[in-house]
C-alpha cells in the first residue's frame, strides 16, 4: 500500500471521530422527534473588545422523545437529518426542575 494513501486513509478515519460537540438548554420539545436547544457562549466584540454573550439555536435528532423543555443537555455534530437538524443527542445532564 502506498504511504501517502495510508497516511490519508488513517487522517480520514481520525478526523471523523472529531466531531463538535455543544452543551445548552431545550427550549422547544414540540416536533416529533426532535428538540431545539440554545447553547450559549461569550464572543469578543471586534472594537470594543468586552466579551458578549450570544446564543445560538441548534435542531436536534431526540430518538425517543426523552427531553423537556429546561433539560440540559450535551448533543453532537451527525449527517443531515432534515433540512435544518444536523445535530443529535448525546445525553440528558439535568433535568428541569
Amino acid at each position: 500500500m502506498n504511504v501517502i494513501f495510508r497516511n490519508k486513509l488513517i487522517n480520514s478515519l481520525m478526523e471523523r471521530n472529531l466531531r463538535k460537540e455543544r452543551q445548552g438548554v431545550v427550549i422547544s420539545n414540540k416536533g416529533d422527534k426532535t428538540i431545539i436547544v440554545a447553547a450559549r457562549f461569550k464572543e469578543k466584540h471586534p472594537i470594543y473588545h468586552k466579551f458578549v454573550s450570544k446564543t445560538k439555536k441548534f435542531y436536534a435528532h431526540d430518538e425517543k422523545n426523552d427531553c423537556n423543555v429546561g433539560d440540559t443537555v450535551r448533543i453532537m455534530e451527525t449527517r443531515p437529518l432534515s433540512k435544518t437538524k444536523r445535530w443529535r443527542l448525546v445525553e440528558i445532564i439535568e433535568r428541569a426542575k
